[in-house]
């Protein structure tokens, strides 16, 4: 891999303008959570961007901005495809939406940033996982079309996060295995709990 100075692509996340992405109604899907099975499952690809793929890409981005969260995975609410939500911007912030169809990276910078990750399919749980500071990442966006980006800071961790959701990895498994398993049983108590009622 070529370093982060030579990318030709120089369109920074960071720096983007707001989008109006998304308009009309829009469902709050429900999020699964540890130790659904499907949140392990390698995503498949997404053979086209069509109007069907378009209103889910919506009634993600709504669910995410309900829960609240700053990215969603397909995997997250029960559909193994690969398609993520992401915009951290606050409430008082213009929103940011971005959409990634089978999102790949292409390239990781060697510079590292640490984060306090949660998940929405880990309610309650948090935990400081180290991920590159930057990366350059491939995907289709709404319109079909494939694009590159360099992706820096909260977005880099976002979009590593989320491709992870894809790969059937998450947040948690960057943590000690004591820790991981201490939080993978308190969530499985609790869903035995609810299913019991």
């Amino acid at each position: 891999m070529g370093a982060l100075s030579t990318w030709r692509a120089r369109r920074r996340v960071d720096r983007k303008a707001p989008h109006p992405y998304f308009s009309g109604s829009m469902a709050i899907l429900p999020v699964i959570t540890v130790p659904d099975p499907i949140l392990r499952k390698q995503a498949l690809a997404i053979e086209r961007v069509d109007e069907p793929l378009r209103r889910l890409m919506d009634d993600m981005f709504s669910t995410m901005c309900d829960a609240p969260g700053i990215g969603l995975a397909a995997p997250q609410i029960g559909i193994s495809r690969r398609l993520i939500v992401m915009d951290p911007t606050r409430d008082e912030e213009p929103k940011r939406p971005l959409i990634m169809v089978d999102p790949e990276i292409l390239e990781r910078s060697h510079e590292m940033r640490l984060h306090e990750e949660g998940c929405l399919s880990i309610p309650d749980f948090t935990g400081e996982v180290e991920r590159p500071a930057r990366t350059r990442v491939s995907f289709i966006d709404r319109e079909g079309k494939r694009q590159e980006m360099e992706c820096e800071g909260i977005w880099s961790t976002i979009v590593q996060h989320e491709i992870d959701h894809l790969n059937g990895v998450l947040f948690i498994d960057y943590l000690s295995r004591l820790k991981r398993d201490m939080i993978v049983k308190k969530l499985t108590k609790v869903r035995r709990a609810e299913q019991a009622l």
